[in-house]
């Protein structure tokens, strides 16, 4: 994943896309496997040293014994918060938070990372998503349902590790200073019932939670639009603090990073034109109220 330089640069991945956070083959996955074996290597060996069993040091962080072992083989990865309070719990002084940016940069494969640290440092991002909610907005079932229907299928351990990673995405919410989110979603996007009705009525109760966000606009594309500038599919712009900004797109199979200044700036510019032909904001969570409503 190659970042702004100033340079004219369209970087082109495999077997990816945003809605999937980019991870596309089971390998990418285990990309960055080397650091999160030898940061469950060091939790377990100051969990032996602090003299607690498995089961109490998870009862003291919210999970499971066995969840605590999968940590510790390396099998899944804890979010940042966990390794804050492992640190605390066991007194470790900081030696297992100073893995905390590799850990959280070894959820996604190599070609996705730039994307996701790019998320945590924009000021600014702004989101066309076209058949699939965004990853940023999706309950934790709705993942669950999106990634369950994947072919060729995706094996349990890829899952429980895609959903931690999207989960892990969602702190932009509440990040402070609050970045500026805004969101234009294709009507069939909000319509597909992925995971069942249950499912689908949590997810849009979400979404109305999200945009009542003071900092978060979520607009909705009616799909009997005559004119909609977004006819070429979904794609994200995001900015940085420095002003740079960056445009993420997606296809079959494929996802590229745009940081051409022109391509950038016109990609901006038609988001723009997207948003003044979707519903407004209010209207939107109007159209959202009506559809749970009709559930």
């Amino acid at each position: 994943m190659t970042e702004g330089t100033g340079d004219a640069v369209t970087v082109r991945f495999g077997d990816g896309s945003e809605n999937d956070d980019g991870t596309g083959g089971q390998a990418a996955d285990k990309s960055g496997q080397g650091v999160v074996t030898a940061f469950g290597q060091s939790m377990k060996t100051l969990r032996v040293r602090a003299g607690l069993e498995r089961e109490e040091f998870g009862r003291r962080l919210g999970y499971s014994g066995s969840t605590v072992a999968s940590f510790e083989q390396g099998r899944r990865i804890p979010s940042p918060r966990t390794i804050e309070q492992a640190d605390e719990v066991l007194g470790a002084g900081g030696l297992l938070t100073v893995w905390k940016e590799q850990v959280e940069r070894a959820q996604y494969p190599v070609f996705f990372q730039g994307m996701a640290k790019l998320e945590k440092e924009a000021v600014e991002l702004l989101a066309y998503d076209t058949h699939v909610l965004n990853g940023l907005l999706q309950t934790e079932e709705y993942m669950r349902a999106v990634l369950d229907m994947r072919r060729p299928v995706l094996d349990q351990e890829t899952i429980e590790q895609r959903v931690t990673a999207r989960m892990t995405r969602q702190d932009i919410f509440s990040r402070w200073p609050a970045p500026l989110l805004s969101f234009v979603l294709e009507e069939a996007a909000l319509r597909h019932p992925w995971g069942g009705k249950p499912v689908h009525r949590r997810q849009l109760e979400q979404l109305l939670l999200i945009g009542d966000k003071r900092n978060v606009e979520i607009q909705i594309m009616p799909t009997d639009r005559e004119y909609n500038a977004g006819v070429d599919g979904a794609f994200t712009v995001i900015t940085r603090k420095d002003g740079k900004r960056f445009v993420y797109t997606e296809a079959q199979g494929t996802s590229a990073l745009q940081t051409e200044p022109e391509q950038t700036t016109l990609a901006a510019a038609r988001y723009g034109i997207i948003r003044s032909q979707a519903l407004p904001s209010r209207e939107s969570l109007d159209f959202m109220e009506r559809l749970l409503g009709s559930l």
